[in-house]
C-alpha cells in the first residue's frame, strides 16, 4: 500500500503562484511515475504533469511553459511549481503514484482556487 499526502493548495489572484507538494509512504519501488491530476467542477479528471523516477517530465499542453514538476526520490516527494495562474486552473489537485505492478494510488486532493 501506499499513501499520497497532498498540500499546498490555497486562494490566490490570477497571475500569481502556487506550489503543491506530495509525500508519499508505504511500500514505495525506486522505480515509478509520480504526477498531478485536477478535476473541475462538472469535468472529468484530467492530466496536469507527471515525472519518472529518473526525471523525465510530461505536461499536459495548457500549462506548458507555466507549471513545472519535479521531485526529491531520497523524501519520495513531488511537486508542482504553478506560476500564471489563470481562472481556468481552479481544480481540485490529485497527487497519483504508480509502478507497472500496481494499479496506482491517489490522494485525497487539494483545492486550488485562482481568483480573477
Amino acid at each position: 500500500q501506499v499513501q499520497l499526502v497532498e498540500s499546498g493548495g490555497g486562494l490566490v489572484q490570477a497571475g500569481g503562484s502556487l506550489r503543491l507538494s506530495c509525500a508519499a509512504s508505504g511500500k514505495i519501488f525506486s522505480s515509478n511515475i509520480m504526477g498531478w491530476y485536477r478535476q473541475a467542477p462538472g469535468k472529468q479528471r484530467e492530466l496536469v504533469a507527471t515525472i519518472t523516477s529518473g526525471g523525465h517530465t510530461n505536461y499536459a499542453n495548457s500549462v506548458k511553459g507555466r507549471f513545472t514538476i519535479s521531485r526529491d526520490n531520497a523524501k519520495n516527494t513531488v511537486y508542482l511549481q504553478m506560476d500564471s495562474l489563470k481562472s481556468e486552473d481552479t481544480a481540485v489537485y490529485y497527487c497519483h503514484y504508480i509502478v507497472v505492478t500496481s494499479p496506482g494510488y491517489w490522494g485525497r486532493g487539494t483545492q486550488v482556487t485562482v481568483s480573477s
